[in-house]
């Protein structure tokens, strides 16, 4: 039987009417049609499975537990019955579960193992089968379905030679490790934000992968003295979102920004000014990018910094001179690369809008340029209207909705232009 009719199979009894399945696909439809096995161990970052589970469902996963019985003794089966909407995997029985799920032809996309402990890694790297979890893993292997494990563990289980030894042995099998974060003496479990990401990567569309890009976000700052600054209101929301976005569809990705992201597979580089966030992304692109998204309101003034706090009290004089134009200059040094720019307005017509951007594309040789009219929302908020322009093409979509749905819009068109 195929994969899409195990999924029918697996609807169509009384489980399809469990009121988990009233979240499904709330938050968006990136893991739409994957079935995820979650395999459960005895660490105590067990009892986060229960919104791990959730939150891949919010992304249209379908997804079934698996524990071990050190897992069960950490958090009830029926938590995880509640979770997932789906009985969880305790034993297995005459239904050969590891081989329905993981085996040739199974229905499983991805077996996710959140927390892994020393215990399973050892076993997963050595052929051990004496729990579910581990005959899961031992199947999904032989099978070529993904997995991925998230360690959890005391920092010095972690660093013991051998467990070091056996997740290097997991990652030469192809296995994604997502974390573990060291903290107070403990490897503690992923962040539930950055395991959901690494699955997205994984069973994502991988429109982008092998691709490098480099993205500007959120607003610049130019010292008048060493307390206050010249700033704007731009938030970086959408800029945080297209660096997700690209990193989900496999896109090596760049940030530059003065705010912290903090997902380990985005690399991030600080610049607060206009000069320090040109400057950062000229020096990036002699490394070799294939995109630049500049979606910063980079400042368009700046000012000679007073050495000492200017002091307060009656009228301030500031002389303001132009900043460097990030676009022109990466233009000049990269021809070839593709250059994705913005244009803010407050207060215009649509047609004045498109025109103006048009104009914009045109004379800073832009591959694709996204407008808005930020006097009618979007800086700060967490919706926004945009157009997205093409350079020889016109208008080519009218978008509105939250920020990652844009940023998905967004790289859409990215894409297309690669081919």
């Amino acid at each position: 039987m195929d994969k899409q009719k195990w999924q029918k199979v697996a609807r169509s009894g009384a489980e399809k009417f469990h009121p988990t399945l009233w979240i499904e696909g709330q938050k968006s439809s990136s893991l739409a049609g994957k079935t995820i096995v979650l395999g459960v161990t005895g660490s105590i970052g067990a009892v986060r499975t229960v919104e791990l589970a959730r939150e891949l469902i919010r992304n249209g996963a379908e997804v079934h537990a698996v524990m071990t019985e050190a897992a069960t003794r950490i958090l009830h089966p029926d938590a995880l019955h509640y979770a997932t909407g789906n009985p969880a995997i305790i034993e297995l029985g005459g239904r050969v579960e590891h081989v329905e799920f993981c085996g040739l032809k199974g229905r499983a996309d991805l077996l996710l193992i959140a927390p892994a402990t020393a215990n399973t890694i050892g076993k997963i790297a050595y052929g051990i089968d004496d729990t579910p979890v581990t005959s899961f893993a031992t199947t999904a292997l032989g099978s070529g379905v993904p997995v991925m494990v998230v360690p959890a563990m005391h920092e010095s289980m972690f660093r013991h030679p051998a467990v070091a030894e056996n997740l290097v042995k997991l990652k030469s099998w192809g296995i994604s490790v997502v974390g573990p974060r060291l903290e107070e003496g403990i490897a503690k479990i992923a962040a539930n934000e950055e395991i959901v990401l690494e699955v997205e990567r994984a069973l994502g569309n991988k429109a982008l992968e092998n691709r490098k890009v480099i993205i500007t976000s959120g607003s610049t700052a130019e010292s008048l003295d060493p307390i206050r600054i010249l700033t704007n209101r731009a938030s970086g929301k959408t800029g945080r979102e297209l660096a997700l976005e690209a990193y989900r569809n496999g896109a090596d990705v760049t940030l530059v920004h003065r705010d912290k992201l903090g997902f380990a597979g985005i690399r991030e580089i600080f610049a607060e000014s206009a000069a320090e966030m040109t400057d950062a992304v000229l020096s990036e692109l002699e490394k070799g990018y294939d995109i630049l998204i500049s979606s910063a309101a980079i400042a368009d003034y700046t000012a000679e910094p007073s050495p000492q706090k200017i002091k307060s009290g009656g009228e301030l004089v500031l002389r303001l001179k132009p900043t460097r134009k990030l676009i022109k200059e990466c233009r000049e040094k990269s021809p070839d690369l593709i250059i994705v720019g913005f244009k803010a307005e407050t207060g215009v017509e649509t047609n004045e809008l498109i025109r103006r951007a048009a104009s914009t594309l045109k004379a800073s040789k832009l591959d694709l340029i996204v407008a808005n009219d930020v006097g009618k929302g979007g800086m700060g908020t967490e919706e926004n209207e945009l157009y997205l322009i093409g350079r020889g093409k016109g208008e080519l979509r009218h978008i509105s909705g939250n920020k990652r749905k844009l940023a998905a819009c967004i790289l859409e068109e990215v894409a297309g232009l690669l081919k």
